[in-house]
């Protein structure tokens, strides 16, 4: 059985191996193993450029598992993510042909740009874990986990995500310009990215084994009560038009869980839902017409909320 000392070590090892390609993003990733031992799905949000497809596909390797990409465009139908079944003419049947959803780590590059009818082909996988193909439903591998990105900047020729979608996905995780200092380092080491050496870290058995110790990690009812606190206040924030449900409070205890581990800990304390606060509720706050006016943003109000709330 893994131990929390052991998370420790590999979130340790998967940060030195991310580190090789991907320079200055260590939280980010750290969050994105977080999402996916608690078995979540992750928007990675950033304009073109800053190593979001690099990040998932190293993190894939790390892990020896398999990666699959989807290109979304506005032609893009539902059978090209589930699959279909073609007619074989040397056998007179039809054999059904899977499409990129049965990954583990699936990259739905620009999502948005998708039609909403394709969009939802993701829904039933990423909150079921099984895709249905004319009437046949199939189990999808395990793990499993989607990342999603979007370009913030760029929304010609977009659709928005459903507020259903995007309250499937555990977390959105922000990635930013790096530093001055941390993009010489990236001019230094562009061999090295290009030509990556990435080592397996680990398998897939481990990293399930690391998903059930999150059902051994305690939280105490006062931290409970704290995340409930929290939640509630998005509900009653004057810039919030709908604030987040119970399924966001249960992501977050759940995303608190797992990032204590990987911290080598088997209990849950304030600090760990302050870090999970932002990347797990500001993505599903629907603000009003006051908040856009004066230049209020989903994250500057959960950070609000933080400050305001009482810590247990």
């Amino acid at each position: 059985m893994t131990t929390p000392n052991e998370v420790k070590q590999l979130t340790q090892k998967l940060l030195r191996e991310v580190g090789k390609v991907v320079v200055g993003k260590s939280e980010e990733v750290r969050m994105i193993f977080v999402c996916l031992m608690a078995g979540g799905h992750a928007l990675l949000e950033g304009v073109p450029g800053v190593a979001k497809t690099t990040i998932a596909k190293t993190v894939a390797t790390c892990f020896d598992l398999s990666f699959e990409r989807i290109q979304f465009t506005p032609d893009l139908l539902p059978s090209d993510i589930i699959g279909t079944y073609v007619f074989d003419q040397k056998t007179s049947e039809f054999k059904l042909k899977k499409g990129p959803i049965f990954g583990n780590v699936i990259l739905a590059d620009e999502i948005n740009r998708a039609s909403p009818k394709t969009q939802s082909a993701l829904l039933e996988a990423m909150q079921e874990r099984q895709v249905t193909i004319e009437g046949t439903t199939l189990e999808l591998p395990t793990p499993f986990i989607v990342l999603a990105t979007q370009n913030p900047i760029e929304y010609e020729g977009t659709y928005p995500l459903p507020e259903a979608q995007i309250d499937r996905f555990m977390m959105r995780i922000e990635i930013g310009y790096p530093s001055k200092q941390e993009t010489v380092q990236i001019l230094k080491s562009i061999k090295d990215i290009m030509e990556p050496n990435i080592s397996k870290i680990t398998d897939a058995s481990t990293l399930i084994s690391c998903s059930k110790l999150i059902w051994n990690v305690h939280i105490d009812d006062s931290v409970r009560q704290y995340i409930v606190d929290i939640t509630e206040a998005t509900r009653r924030n004057p810039f919030v038009k709908l604030g987040c449900s119970p399924r966001a409070a249960a992501s977050l205890q759940l995303a608190s869980a797992a990032y204590s581990l990987t911290d080598g800990r088997d209990y849950v304390i304030p600090d760990d839902v302050k870090k999970m606060v932002k990347p797990v509720l500001a993505h599903r706050l629907i603000l009003n017409q006051d908040a856009k006016l004066d230049g209020v943003t989903q994250g500057s109000v959960v950070e609000d909320i933080v400050k305001k709330v009482p810590v247990p």
